[in-house]
């Protein structure tokens, strides 16, 4: 296949939260923030990556960024190999917040070596990015839209899209304070009681229900005992804030592997007590439409995020 130099797309992807409560490594939600990273083919042997925002001066600009390593290994599903690449990675996605930002760059670069092999999107972008995390619902939520249940069959990512209900209204609070998603899992235990186990199947099948159908069960559907408690040393002022929402009647979690904190207070409306001191509030709208591909210079037809069976 001869994908010629000079040829280029641009991609927006956004973020997302995972776990929301018990949900851990299979619920996921899109958020209206988005990376946009541009994408041209160079002469072979070229890597050229400028980065804007989140990351700036700090991720490798060489062939160790993500999405280099994400726009290849989609040209090699495409038979595509030895093509050089010039990228501008322009990130508003909190880098090591909780956020799904390396989902987001590893589904920016799947999405994008698919379009420049001139393959639609589909079900396998969300497979290659997902072997990239080891999990598949950050990558779901930024690949569909919307609210995803994820899960692995072997080595097989599969997930499904829901409608979020129309008065979710999400809030973010994002501190200064960083964490590495492979740092919080080991804090987590390989096993853990019968009990624990039992409350967060119930617990995330009523998320589900909450999410999509009554926002008023989401206190009760978004509690945890399968991982937050766990991760409290690491982030002892994200759970504190948890803590003090939920004590108000206000839905809060861990958003993924944190340290940021997600909530859905009705109406989007906090009490005038909250402390929120480190953190930033960040008012989100809910992402339907997921991964958007255009070629550069635009295009009357976008290729939108894949639709998962």
């Amino acid at each position: 296949m001869l994908v010629r130099i000079g040829s280029g797309v641009r991609v927006t992807v956004p973020a997302s939260t995972a776990n929301l409560g018990s949900g851990f490594d299979s619920l996921g939600l899109a958020l209206g923030l988005y990376d946009e990273v541009e994408v041209r083919v160079a002469p072979a042997g070229e890597i050229r990556v400028r980065v804007e925002g989140q990351g700036a001066g700090r991720v490798p600009t060489d062939e160790r960024h993500l999405v280099v390593r994400a726009v290849r290994s989609a040209l090699s599903s495409c038979g595509v190999a030895g093509l050089g690449l010039e990228l501008v990675c322009r990130n508003r996605i909190p880098h090591a917040r909780g956020l799904g930002s390396s989902a987001a760059a590893a589904v920016a670069g799947v999405a994008a070596g698919f379009a420049l092999a001139d393959r639609e999107l589909d079900d396998g972008v969300l497979q290659l990015a997902a072997e990239f995390e080891g999990h598949a619902d950050n990558a779901a939520a930024s690949v569909y839209g919307g609210i995803v249940i994820a899960w692995q069959d072997g080595k097989d990512y599969q997930a499904i899209r829901l409608e979020p209900h129309e008065e979710l209204a999400p809030l973010v609070f994002v501190p200064e304070t960083e964490s590495e998603t492979k740092t919080t899992r080991g804090l987590l235990p390989e096993q853990v009681p019968l009990r624990d186990a039992a409350f967060a199947a119930g617990r995330s099948a009523l998320a589900v229900y909450a999410l999509t159908t009554d926002p008023w069960l989401l206190l009760p559907g978004t509690a945890d005992r399968l991982h937050q408690e766990y991760r409290r040393p690491a982030f002892p002022a994200t759970m504190a804030l948890v803590d003090s929402l939920r004590a108000a009647g206000i839905p809060a979690m861990v958003s993924g592997a944190g340290p940021t904190v997600i909530a859905f207070p009705r109406g989007g409306h906090l009490p005038d007590e909250a402390d929120l001191s480190g953190f930033t509030p960040m008012a989100l709208p809910i992402d339907q439409g997921g991964v958007v591909v255009e070629p550069i210079g635009g295009s009357a037809n976008p290729s939108e995020g894949a639709k998962p069976r």
